[in-house]
């Protein structure tokens, strides 16, 4: 292989990095991550299970420029990426990590100041496209002065998630504007069949022997009933009226046709939220088997590979906690896309370098 072929080395760190989401699709794409941040203990068993960066367990208000730069230098271009939760529109601020910090926009603004302090080749944030809303994001973008930024708003189907998600996108660099804008190519959709099609079926509140993670919560009664007259992509609408909720049949509920609601196997699922184990928070019961999806079907349809370690084997499976942490996670198919956008961006750059030239 020649110079002008050779495939930049990019180190990056992953800032709020949860259960690894980002940081694995990145390492897919070929990034080499270093490092993970988050303050959620929870967080490190999964993290580092399955990645080769490194927990560290930290609050971003802490972390220094000299450190970060630190994690990052040594390769041919270094990165700092991340999903910096918001709390006003995120689940993130429901949960056990949020009530350590104060303030609606620190976390984005804290990621704005690393950058701008610490100055990587390279930056990725994603986050809620509401932020595109609000005056934290302008800030935000003034810490990327000098830097060349393109954004956008990606469905997540259009990249191969079985999952109507949105979500914004952010790609910044020192480098240049060339080959930064995500690609958002119309696939074939990736259908919830395809996804989780072939697990082994179970009932409400039982686990697959052969993987834990694969456990479904218990229904009561009635809402066994319920989900067994739940057509798929129907609503509570379906039921008897025995069976119908009241506050549901008030014009105040009309708007919630989807909850109690099934997938449909030939369509993309919702989008996966920390709540998404239970039947009643959404359209998150199974196709077919009379229960909410399982941890694993969750996962999965945040495109974390099957054998993706949640839990370590002497610890329980609990519901609440580790349906946090795969609903807020990024799914690793959108980190992937992201990390060969990046690369893809710098290989322009190295090439010119290695050349002697300019890239414009």
């Amino acid at each position: 292989m020649t110079a002008c072929e050779r495939t930049p080395v990019i180190r990056a760190l992953d800032l709020f990095c949860g259960v690894g989401g980002l940081t694995h699709g990145l390492a897919l794409s070929g990034i080499e991550v270093t490092a993970g941040i988050d303050i959620d203990p929870a967080c490190r068993y999964p993290y580092e299970a399955n990645n080769k960066a490194k927990f560290i367990e930290e609050d971003v208000n802490e972390l220094s420029a000299s450190g970060v730069a630190a994690m990052i230098g040594g390769a041919d271009f270094s990165m700092i990426a991340g999903c910096a939760p918001c709390q006003p529109f995120s689940t993130y601020s429901r949960t056990g990590r949020s009530n350590k910090r104060g303030g609606d926009w620190q976390l984005v603004k804290k990621f704005g100041r690393l950058v701008r302090e610490a100055q990587p080749d390279l930056v990725t944030m994603e986050n809620v496209p509401q932020l595109l809303e609000h005056p934290v994001f302008d800030e935000f973008l003034g810490c990327l002065d000098g830097y060349s930024v393109e954004w956008s708003v990606v469905q997540a189907v259009r990249i191969g998630i079985p999952q109507t998600r949105k979500r914004l996108v952010l790609i910044a660099s020192r480098l240049g504007a060339a080959g930064l804008t995500l690609p958002q190519d119309a696939q074939e959709l990736k259908t919830v069949r395809e996804a989780i099609g072939g697990l082994r079926p179970i009932k409400a509140g039982e686990s697959d022997p052969r993987d834990r993670l694969h456990t479904s919560s218990r229904l009561s009664k009635t809402n066994l009933d319920r989900i067994r007259h739940s057509q798929p992509g129907g609503t509570w609408r379906d039921w008897p009226d025995e069976l119908q909720v009241t506050c549901h049949k008030r014009s105040t509920g009309s708007t919630y046709p989807s909850v109690y609601g099934r997938m449909s196997w030939d369509d993309a699922s919702p989008t996966i939220t920390t709540q998404c184990f239970g039947y009643g928070n959404g359209r998150f019961g199974h196709p077919e088997q009379d229960r909410a999806i399982s941890l694993r079907e969750a996962a999965i349809l945040q495109t974390f590979p099957l054998d993706y370690a949640f839990v370590r084997p002497d610890e329980p499976v609990r519901f609440s906690v580790l349906g946090r942490m795969i609903g807020n996670a990024v799914p690793v198919r959108l980190g992937e896309i992201v990390g060969q956008t990046v690369l893809a961006h710098a290989s322009q750059y190295l090439r010119s370098t290695d050349l002697g030239g300019t890239t414009d």
